[in-house]
C-alpha cells in the first residue's frame, strides 16, 4: 500500500520529516520502503485498521498532535425507500446506501482529491468513482459506485444458487461457483462480486450524474480467498480481508457527500440503512501488573493509560474498551504489545536468559533420555522436532491467548498425531523404511500438567541391508528394541495405527509408542557410535520429486575383488545418487561364487529426473566395475 508523505505531515502539527516519520513508522511495527515521497507499506496482516491515511494517523498520535477534524457534511440526511433484500445477513450484519444526484460533472476535484492523484500517480476513472477510490485511502473503507439509472428496481444480496456468467467493471469475464456471496439485480443477474469487484452491467460513466453508493461490512471469512480464486485484483477484498471498521458508516457517507459539495452541486441525497445485529465492544480486564511482567517493565499505571489513551481505547478503572476497528485486539497480551509498540522495543530493558550452555549438556549425557535416544539413533531412527503447537483440541488441551499461527491454537496432549504427520511425509516421498521418534514436553489442563515424553513410530522395511529387506517392522521389533534395553516401564502400549481414515496408498502397518520419562524410567543402553555428541548442522534439502530405484546383481567369483566392488559401490558419488545398499547377498558354495545386489535409489532436488540422467550414471558404474576381474553382471553381454 502506498502512502503519502505530504498526506500524513500534512495533518500532524509538528511536521516532522520524512526520516523521523519513518522511523516512527519502524517503532510501530509498519515495515515500508521510502520511494520519493512515498511510503510503500507492508503490513502484518492483522493491522488491517492502517490500511489508510487515518489508520497510521491513529497509531502515530503516540507521538505527534494529530488533526482528526476532516470535514464532513452536515446537513440532515432524508431516508429514501429502496428495494434492498438481505438473505446473508450474518456475513454482511450492516449496510448502507447513498442515492446522490448532482447537477453537472466537475472539470477538477478539489485540492485534497487532485492531490492524491498527482502524487501517487492513481489513473482517474469518473467523478464517483475516483471519490470512492480516495475514500478508501483516507479512510479504510471501501465503497462501490453503481449508476442509479441500471439499479433503480432494487438489489439483492444473496448466496447464489447455482453458476453463474459475471462480467467484471474491468471487463474480465469469470464463471463464479454456487454459493458464492454477490449482489442480484431484479433479473437475477450478478452485478457485484460482494466485497470483491463489481460488474461492467452497473458500473459509473464519466457522464453519470445520478449514483447509488454501497457502504457495507462484510465478515472477513465471507471474502478470504475470493480474488485468488477468481484471479482479481482488488483492493477492496484486501481490506476486507484485514477487517473494516463496522461502526464508520455514517461518517463515510457524510465524508463521501462533503467531497462531492465541494466539487458540483448537489440536486438530492437520500440515505438508507439496515443493521442486523448489535455490535458489542470487546472488553479486555485492564492490569498494569500483568502488563509489566509480560514485558518485564516497571510502568506506572498512569503511564498505561496515556499510551493506550493515545492509541484510541477507553478505559475505567477495571477495563479496557477495545475500539471497533481493531479486531486484532481480545487479551492482555495483545494490550501488552500495543504498549511495547508505545515506548519502542528497543528502549525495555535487556535481561539475562536462562538457556542450557554445552556444560549442562554435557551433564545430561548419562541419562536414561540420553541413552535411549543413542539407542534409537543407533538402531536407524532419525530425531524429529515438531512445532509444539497444534489445531488439534480436545478436553484436556490448553489454548494459548495468542497464538503466532491462529491455525495452531493449542499445546499438544501426545506426540502422535505430529509425527503420523512426520511419518506420511516420508512415504509420499517414497520413503520405505521409515523409523522415527521425537522428544518433547506436553501438557495437560486436566490435571494442570506438563510430562516429558518420547513419541516413536515404524512403517515399512526393517532395514536396507540384505539381511532385513524383506522383513518388515511390527510390534515385535519395537517391543524387543525397548524390553531389552528399558527398566522399571511396565505395560508400555504399542499402538497399531489404522490406514482406514488416512490418506496413504501404503499397506504396511504404523506402529507407535509413547513413553513418559518418570523418576522410575532407567534406560541401560551405552552407545558406542562415532555419532555420540556430535550434531550435524548441514542442511539437507528434500526433494519433492519423485525418485527412480535401479537395481544392480553382480556375480563375483574372484574372492579378491569383492571388498573392492562394495566399496566402489556403495561410496559412489553423484549428485543424483541419494542412496545405495545392499538388499541381496548369496553365496554359492556348489558354483564357488557370490551374488550381490545394490539398490540405487537416484533423485533430483530441481525436477523428476529422467531416465536418460539415470542410464548415463548406470553406464558410468557398469564401465568401472567391469576392470575389476572375476566380476560380472548376470544378463548383460
Amino acid at each position: 500500500m502506498k502512502i503519502s508523505y505530504k498526506h500524513l505531515v500534512s495533518r500532524i502539527d509538528e511536521k516532522p520529516n520524512i526520516e523521523e516519520l519513518s522511523n516512527k513508522l519502524f517503532q510501530l511495527g509498519h515495515e515500508h520502503e521510502i520511494n520519493g515521497n512515498v511510503f510503500d507499506m507492508e503490513l502484518t496482516p492483522n493491522r488491517g485498521d492502517c490500511l489508510s491515511v487515518n489508520g497510521l494517523l491513529r497509531d502515530l498520535n503516540l507521538f505527534y498532535s494529530i488533526n482528526n477534524n476532516l470535514e464532513i457534511y452536515k446537513k440532515e440526511l432524508n431516508e429514501f425507500n429502496f428495494n434492498f433484500v438481505n438473505h446473508a445477513k450474518k456475513d454482511c450484519p450492516k449496510i448502507s446506501f447513498l442515492k446522490i444526484e448532482i447537477d453537472s460533472i466537475p472539470e477538477k476535484y478539489n485540492q485534497e482529491m487532485e492531490s492524491y492523484f498527482y502524487d501517487l500517480n492513481v489513473k482517474k476513472n469518473n467523478f464517483f468513482t475516483d471519490i470512492s477510490n480516495y475514500i478508501s485511502y483516507e479512510t479504510g473503507q471501501p465503497t462501490h459506485c453503481y449508476d442509479m439509472s441500471e439499479i433503480s428496481e432494487g438489489v439483492t444480496l444473496d448466496y447464489l444458487k447455482t453458476k453463474q456468467n459475471f462480467n467484471t467493471l474491468l471487463d474480465n469475464k469469470i464463471e463464479l461457483k454456487a454459493g458464492v456471496l454477490a449482489f442480484i439485480n431484479n433479473k437475477n443477474e450478478v452485478i457485484n462480486l460482494a466485497g470483491i469487484m463489481g460488474g461492467s452491467s452497473t458500473s459509473c460513466k464519466k457522464d453519470t450524474k445520478s449514483v447509488l453508493i454501497e457502504c457495507a461490512y462484510f465478515n472477513a471469512e465471507a471474502i478470504i480467498g475470493k480474488s485468488i480464486q477468481y484471479a482479481l485484483t482488488s483492493d477492496a477484498a484486501h481490506r476486507f480481508e484485514r477487517g473494516v471498521d463496522p461502526n464508520c458508516h455514517e461518517n463515510i457517507l457524510r465524508r463521501f457527500l462533503k467531497i462531492v459539495e465541494e466539487c458540483t452541486k448537489i440536486n438530492s441525497i437520500g440515505v438508507y440503512t439496515e443493521s442486523y445485529s448489535e455490535y458489542k465492544n470487546n472488553i479486555v480486564e485492564f492490569c498494569e501488573k500483568k502488563i509489566n511482567k509480560i514485558l518485564g517493565t516497571n510502568l506506572s499505571k498512569k503511564d498505561c493509560i496515556i499510551h493506550l489513551q493515545n492509541l484510541g481505547f477507553k478505559i475505567n478503572e477495571s477495563q479496557i474498551k477495545i475500539p471497533s476497528y481493531r479486531h486484532d485486539i481480545s487479551s492482555i497480551n495483545d494490550i501488552a504489545e500495543e504498549i511495547a509498540r508505545a515506548i519502542g522495543y528497543n528502549n525495555i530493558d535487556q535481561k539475562n536468559l536462562d538457556l542450557f550452555s554445552l556444560e549442562d549438556k554435557k551433564i545430561n549425557q548419562n541419562s536414561s533420555e540420553f541413552n535411549l535416544k543413542n539407542l534409537l539413533i543407533d538402531n536407524g531412527f532419525s530425531e524429529i522436532i515438531n512445532n509444539p503447537f497444534t489445531s488439534i483440541n480436545n478436553e484436556n488441551s490448553i489454548e494459548v491467548d495468542n497464538p503466532l499461527d491462529i491455525n495452531r491454537r493449542f499445546l499438544r496432549t501426545d506426540l502422535k498425531n505430529s509425527l503420523l504427520d512426520n511419518l506420511l511425509f516420508n512415504e509420499r516421498r517414497q520413503k520405505d523404511s521409515i523409523k522415527l521418534f521425537e522428544i518433547s514436553d506436553i501438557y495437560s489442563k486436566s490435571p494442570t500438567q506438563k510430562k516429558r515424553c518420547i513419541g516413536i513410530i515404524i512403517s515399512g522395511r526393517v532395514d536396507k541391508n540384505y539381511k532385513d529387506f524383506s522383513k518388515k517392522l511390527d510390534i515385535n521389533y519395537l517391543s524387543n528394541l525397548i524390553n531389552e534395553n528399558i527398566l522399571n516401564i511396565p505395560n508400555l502400549n504399542y499402538e497399531t495405527i489404522s490406514r482406514s481414515s488416512i490418506n496413504s496408498k501404503s499397506k504396511n502397518k504404523i506402529i507407535y509408542l509413547e513413553i513418559e520419562f518418570s523418576e522410575t524410567f532407567h534406560c541401560r543402553y551405552i552407545s558406542n557410535s562415532k555419532h555420540v555428541n556430535k550434531i550435524d548442522t548441514t542442511y539437507k534439502p528434500i526433494s519433492n520429486f519423485p525418485s527412480s530405484i535401479r537395481d544392480l546383481s553382480f556375480s563375483v567369483k574372484e574372492f579378491s575383488n569383492f571388498k573392492p566392488l562394495q566399496d566402489y559401490m556403495l561410496n559412489f558419488n553423484d549428485e543424483f545418487l541419494k542412496d545405495s545398499y545392499i538388499f541381496d547377498y548369496f553365496f554359492n558354495e556348489k558354483n564357488d561364487e557370490i551374488k550381490i545386489g545394490f539398490r540405487l535409489v537416484f533423485q533430483s532436488i530441481d525436477s523428476t529426473i529422467t531416465e536418460d540422467q539415470v542410464n548415463k550414471i548406470i553406464d558410468i558404474i557398469i564401465t568401472d566395475t567391469k576392470k575389476l576381474s572375476g566380476i560380472s553382471i548376470p544378463g548383460l553381454n
